[in-house]
């Protein structure tokens, strides 16, 4: 996962972690777990809300959640 470029999106579209734990239905702890690979990652139905809720293209969504890059 590309966690700087998930971060600039976050801050592109004005989406606070809060949002995005709103979003995702879970604590801002856990989206700040998940963003810093301290415990669980992303799962695809997060994927799916953060596409959405971001409206990111399919493009995003690869360079994003499917890379090896580790930011």
């Amino acid at each position: 996962m590309n966690t700087r470029k998930l971060k600039a999106k976050l801050v592109e579209k004005d989406v606070s972690i809060a949002d995005l734990a709103t979003i995702l239905n879970v604590d801002k702890s856990t989206v700040y777990r998940k963003l810093n690979r301290a415990g669980e990652a992303f799962t695809v139905s997060d994927v799916d809300k953060i596409a959405k809720a971001l409206y990111l293209t399919y493009n995003d969504i690869n360079e994003i959640f499917f890379t090896n890059i580790v930011a």
